[in-house]
């Protein structure tokens, strides 16, 4: 009898209180009603479009719901010279910006530890740009990068540049444009990761008469791998899609047009809404594969 009701008192205590529940799913319903309305609705209606097929007799821009898989074998067939270059270019952005944020990540992150107020100076000098509209940024790089202007007709001058060469409208161009607008996004994770790195760990290398090289790439690298796999990530991302540093508008040319240019002239120009839904679904999906492999590949699962 006794062992019956401590058994019975054992069960009540270990299980989980209904109340308890009732409270933490009324509390996480508004972010579950918000991501259905604008993430799953959205996404479902994306690729119901995708397999939409054009409407018999009907205008441009009037399509019925069918299921034509060959709307993603004809953007493929049709766009895969975008889609390789929009990663290529990416690809590029990214390792650029890996490559100047890290020095300057580093330098505010640990080094300028024992001046809190240069320390502060140079994170709001990062943040800066984000007050700028992205647009004006890049119309910015336009006027300072034309043909025209004092940078350009200087380095003519100087036979750096052939007298008919131009930069806007290349390729280069577009990765300058894509580089400069993310470096804030792959400066401040690395920063976050570094300024909590212990410099301890640091004298203990160089006590054990490790050089500076070996003291980085055994010790500070390791430990700032969470920050250099979101900082990539979160540059990555959003350059693979970007449609205004290769637009003709503003950087990019004829042989410089991305995924996102595609994208915004099949559904705001063509009209072929199917075939715009189309590309964002292979964008999605390809980076979704790519962002898996890479996250799992560097270790730090924990971001997924």
């Amino acid at each position: 009898m006794a062992f019956a009701a401590f058994a019975s008192t054992t069960n009540t205590a270990d299980a989980p209180p209904r109340r308890s529940s009732r409270i933490a799913l009324l509390l996480l319903l508004p972010g579950i009603l918000y991501l259905v309305l604008f993430f799953l609705a959205p996404l479902v209606s994306l690729l119901l479009t995708s397999f939409q097929a054009p409407t018999e007799f009907g205008d441009v821009g009037q399509f019925s719901y069918a299921f034509r898989w060959e709307n993603y074998a004809d953007v493929m067939r049709d766009y895969w010279p975008h889609i390789v270059r929009s990663f290529a270019f990416a690809l590029a952005a990214t390792v650029l910006a890996l490559l100047f944020s890290y020095p300057l990540a580093y330098f505010i992150g640990v080094k300028a530890r024992r001046w809190p107020l240069l320390q502060s100076l140079m994170l709001v000098l990062v943040i800066a740009p984000f007050f700028i509209s992205f647009l004006l940024r890049t119309l910015a790089w336009k006027q300072l990068l034309s043909d025209e202007s004092f940078v350009i007709s200087s380095l003519k001058a100087l036979s750096l540049l052939a007298p008919d060469a131009h930069f806007t409208g290349t390729p280069a161009a577009v990765i300058f444009g894509l580089t400069y607008n993310f470096i804030p996004f792959m400066t401040l994770p690395l920063y976050t990761t570094l300024e909590r790195l212990d410099p301890r760990y640091l004298e203990a290398g160089n006590d054990l008469y490790a050089g500076p090289f070996q003291v980085f790439r055994k010790i500070t690298v390791p430990l700032s791998m969470p920050g250099v796999v979101a900082g990539t990530l979160l540059t990555f991302i959003p350059a693979a899609g970007d449609y205004i540093n290769a637009s003709r508008d503003f950087l990019g040319g004829p042989d410089s047009q991305m995924i996102g240019n595609v994208i915004e002239a099949n559904f705001l120009v063509l009209l072929n809404y199917p075939a715009a839904a189309a590309l964002s679904i292979i964008l999605m999906a390809v980076i979704l594969v790519i962002v898996s492999v890479y996250v799992r590949r560097s270790g730090t699962e924990d971001l997924l």
